[in-house]
């Protein structure tokens, strides 16, 4: 009994632990979505809306594949994981 009580507060700590570097993942995500847009508006006139969009849709595409690759990369995982069926 005593070890499953201690297992349970090491999953809530576990759990807290992933939902606030979540949390920070996601302010750094915000604060480079403004950045990121400000660069665009910068480089487009106002009346470029569609162009602008699509071009950050792409920068930000970009970025997201090659930080997921990195990522992996540092982890030691390969970036496409083989699925087996085993039946």
């Amino acid at each position: 009994m005593q070890e499953q009580v201690s297992n349970v507060g090491s999953q809530v700590k576990q759990t807290i632990a992933t939902l606030m570097t979540t949390a920070f993942g996601l302010i750094a995500a915000l604060a480079w979505n403004e950045a990121i847009k400000a660069i665009i508006n910068e480089f487009f006139s106002k009346g470029s809306g569609i162009t602008g969009l699509l071009v950050y849709a792409v920068i930000i595409t970009i970025i997201a594949v090659v930080a997921t690759l990195i990522i992996g990369w540092a982890l030691g995982k390969p970036p496409v994981q083989e699925v087996r069926i085993v039946e």
